[in-house]
């Protein structure tokens, strides 16, 4: 089965995905196209085949869009971008602020923005903590960041101006037990939802958190 294929299936296999999935797909290629293309001198990712990262990253990306909100969101650590712009790919009407301190990483970023022509997304080459917002922020999202009180306790400053409303999401893979013990009670769980990522085995669950 050739790579577009692949994709396409996945990609109609999943909830809340736009109705022009073809053109997603095409735009998603591109962007894996990409990262392998920088990976060869930037070391981006530690999957290298285009043809494992439609499940691993494009395809888990973008199984968390039912449960996030918009249209202000916060990729924290965005490395290659992931989950960020297959967000934006599928949600042109949101706003993405991808943050990512390490200098190469954000330039790859930067290129991607504008070679995939996302005018939704803006990089912030810098840390988490660090991060001054214009808007109110909807989501805060994070994937292989870091441990989730860490994460909570860099980030929860962007859900100050809108603490009724603003999450904190985290990617994570097997059930997160002792991470969960760890999590400082000035955040709360709100929800723990296990996602089935199309083409993939592994667990993997997302962890909505908001600020008490």
């Amino acid at each position: 089965m050739d790579l577009e294929k692949r994709l396409l299936e996945g990609l109609k296999a999943l909830p809340g995905m736009p109705a022009d999935v073809e053109s997603l797909g095409h735009r998603l290629l591109q962007y894996i196209e990409l990262i392998a293309k920088w990976n060869t001198t930037h070391n981006l990712t530690a999957v290298r085949d285009p043809e494992a990262m439609i499940a691993r990253h494009l395809l888990d990306s973008l199984t968390v869009l039912p449960h996030i909100s918009g249209p202000n969101i916060v990729d924290a650590g965005s490395g290659a971008g992931l989950p960020g712009i297959p967000i934006a790919l599928a949600r042109p009407d949101w706003r993405v602020i991808l943050v990512e301190s390490n200098q190469k990483k954000a330039a790859f970023l930067m290129q991607a923005a504008v070679e995939l022509n996302l005018t939704n997304v803006v990089v912030k080459s810098q840390r988490i903590e660090k991060l001054s917002v214009e808007n109110k922020i909807d989501t805060v999202i994070s994937r292989a960041f870091s441990s989730l009180n860490r994460f909570a306790q860099l980030a929860g400053g962007l859900c100050k101006d809108n603490v009724e409303h603003c999450r904190l999401v985290a990617m994570k893979g097997a059930f997160p037990d002792l991470e969960l013990m760890q999590l400082s009670p000035e955040f709360k769980v709100e929800q723990i939802i296990a996602l089935t990522v199309p083409g993939l085995r592994a667990k993997r669950h997302l962890i909505v958190l908001r600020c008490s």
